[in-house]
């Protein structure tokens, strides 16, 4: 067991460490935000980064690319409010809709309501919600994608979402978490989605 001496020790350690690191970040910007990878919550995530915008009194802009077709707890909350524009576009699982020209139109209907709020100046975020899946799959075309996010409003957040992240997307990013699946009761115990965990 540690001594309170050698604790006392070690915490005035981290203290200096972490107050050098917060004097030395002294920029504010916009930031390119990936989350990606094989595990859940990925866009809980990101709401919750919306959740802090509007807590600031600031304005989210939210659009949904493949879950059109399923309802989701945080639409029915973030819809209703006054500073959230949320827009969700999309068809469902491609698995489901089977047609690669309706998912492409459908993409593409999602990919300009983003355009246009990513260029407008009113929102302080901007939530691309599966758009790495939409990449993925090659339904908007990636070097488009790259130029509109690259060049942002210098004081606008964007934060996209879903597996498969780009490999160029990963490098232009500020910020990237990977979420990583290591136990899930759907797999592992045949649980079905949870009202309040999965939607």
């Amino acid at each position: 067991m540690i001594s309170r001496d050698a604790h006392k020790v070690m915490a005035e350690k981290r203290k200096e460490a972490f107050e050098k690191k917060v004097a030395a970040a002294t920029r504010e910007k916009g930031l390119l935000i990936v989350n990606t990878g094989t595990g859940k919550g990925k866009s809980t995530a990101a709401f919750g980064m919306g959740l802090r915008i509007l807590g600031h009194g600031m304005r989210l802009g939210v659009v949904q690319f493949i879950k059109g077709a399923y309802e989701s707890a945080e639409r029915n909350v973030l819809s209703k409010h006054e500073l959230c524009d949320f827009h969700t576009i999309g068809d469902g699982f491609t698995w489901n809709t089977q047609d690669r020209d309706l998912d492409v139109a459908t993409a593409g209907k999602a990919w300009r309501q983003a355009v246009a709020m990513i260029e407008s100046p009113d929102y302080q975020m901007v939530i691309l919600d599966e758009l790495n899946v939409v990449l993925k799959y090659e339904y908007i075309d990636l070097e488009e994608a790259l130029s509109v996010l690259g060049s942002r409003r210098l004081d606008l957040h964007i934060v996209v979402t879903g597996r498969h992240a780009p490999d160029r997307l990963i490098d232009m990013a500020d910020l990237v978490s990977e979420i990583k699946a290591i136990k899930h009761p759907y797999r592992e115990q045949g649980v079905k989605a949870q009202a309040g965990v999965e939607y």
